[in-house]
């Protein structure tokens, strides 16, 4: 088990894992969510709505060799999901490949105290992040 986090000015921390509860993990980040609905050709499969922190914000607690990784294309996201369940809680994003995406949904109840939902044009994700680089920079303190 990693070390705990230390939650800095307007974050907290937030728990989750996966379905069956073989993965766990904390993340620190605020209470309110800027939160990505991706339309790319996984996220629109999963309907993965998610937010995105830097590395050092997130803390695997549990479930280590529970988790399975699939890539395509690039390969540069690594979606990570449970062997059990297959559910994916979190992942490494193309457009953050230094931080960890996580499934808004996957975290336990009553520290999310807003979602501010933003869309994401991953089917023309070359595109769409060139008409928002700030996708680039979620992974970056201070831009969760």
């Amino acid at each position: 088990m990693s070390d705990a986090l230390t939650p800095v000015k307007g974050e907290v921390l937030h728990y989750g894992g996966c379905h069956c509860g073989a993965i766990r993990f904390e993340v620190a980040a605020p209470p309110i969510l800027k939160v990505v609905s991706c339309d790319c050709s996984i996220c629109a499969m999963k309907r993965n709505n998610h937010f995105i922190v830097p590395e050092s914000r997130f803390r695997l607690h549990r479930g280590e060799g529970m988790i399975t990784t699939y890539t395509f294309g690039t390969h540069t996201a690594k979606h990570m999901f449970c062997k059990v369940c297959g559910v994916q809680s979190f992942y490494t994003p193309r457009s953050n490949p230094d931080g960890k995406a996580i499934t808004v949904y996957c975290l336990d109840p009553g520290t999310v105290t807003e979602m501010r939902l933003e869309q994401f044009h991953g089917r023309n994700w070359e595109e769409s992040m060139a008409k928002n680089p700030q996708f680039r920079t979620r992974s970056s303190m201070g831009e969760t």
